[in-house]
């Protein structure tokens, strides 16, 4: 287990040495950044994975995600004009590795390719993936949609309310109330008012959440590779961090892209001791893959 971990740790440092230009890859009319180093790492996963592949799914994100420790954090990878599928495996937040994890993951069942992961990796990340021209509206940029979608879609499934999770109404608002924060929004009305016309959809749905102070209460239910979602008290805004959940010698904890160590860790404080650590937080939401 050490060996390819140790390895995979070198084959990142040996990669970011030198440039690799990002192509930007036009294929029926959908624009895709994507560069030679992001196939490279797709490989390498896909050997270190080989031999798992059989792994129950929650066990499967697991080590997926274990893949990836080490790999900087760099946030804003993601935002890329015009917009487009970014494939980016060599930097990555709290989202991005989320999002990759369970891509590969499914792959791996399926014994697919690069081109399905990207596939994949598009279906997660925008409401309509069967638009020939992505639009930044349709990407899901808020937590809470992005698990509304994917559950639709088939690909997740919201645990919280059946493990003891409590109704939290969210009030989104940040995107349209700080659109000079993000260029894509910056003096585009048009935009604006789509944003804002989603935040208020997100708004009438039912929403659960564990409380902070209940986590260890419920987490027996929470399995190998749940998506966590951090759930914010910051206005206008849902989640503001995610990770995957791991138990370490009994202990629940999470794998994450952190800001704060600047890569790719295992947290080394139990879930409900991390989430009371942090001012902001004040609870969390359980997703499932579902697959």
């Amino acid at each position: 287990m050490n060996t390819p971990r140790i390895f995979n740790k070198w084959l990142f440092l040996f990669l970011l040495t030198f440039t690799v230009v990002q192509a930007q890859q036009i294929q029926d009319g959908e624009k895709i950044y994507v560069s030679s180093k992001d196939a490279i790492l797709f490989d390498r996963y896909r050997l270190n994975i080989k031999a798992q592949k059989e792994l129950e799914t929650g066990d499967l994100m697991v080590e997926s995600a274990l893949f990836f420790l080490g790999v900087p954090y760099k946030g804003g990878t993601l935002e890329k004009e015009p917009e487009g599928l970014v494939v980016n495996l060599s930097e990555l937040d709290c989202l991005t590795l989320v999002e990759n994890v369970l891509a590969l993951s499914w792959v791996t069942k399926q014994n697919g390719t690069f081109e399905l992961f990207q596939e994949q990796l598009k279906r997660i990340r925008y409401r309509n993936p069967l638009k020939k021209k992505l639009l930044y509206v349709d990407r899901l940029h808020y937590t809470s949609d992005w698990i509304y979608e994917n559950e639709k879609k088939g690909i997740v499934k919201d645990i919280t309310k059946k493990i003891g999770g409590e109704l939290y109404p969210f009030n989104l608002s940040f995107m349209s109330t700080h659109s000079d924060s993000y260029k894509q929004l910056k003096g585009n009305q048009e935009a604006i008012e789509a944003i804002t016309k989603i935040e208020a959809r997100i708004n009438e749905r039912l929403y659960y959440y564990i409380p902070q102070d209940k986590i260890n209460r419920v987490a027996k239910h929470i399995k190998q590779g749940d998506i966590i979602c951090f759930v914010t008290d910051i206005k206008g805004l849902d989640i503001s961090h995610l990770g995957i959940a791991c138990w370490k010698e009994n202990v629940l904890t999470f794998i994450h892209a952190s800001s704060d160590k600047k890569q790719v860790i295992v947290n080394d404080t139990p879930l409900q001791n991390y989430v009371q650590s942090v001012k902001r937080h004040c609870g969390i939401i359980i997703v499932r893959p579902n697959f």
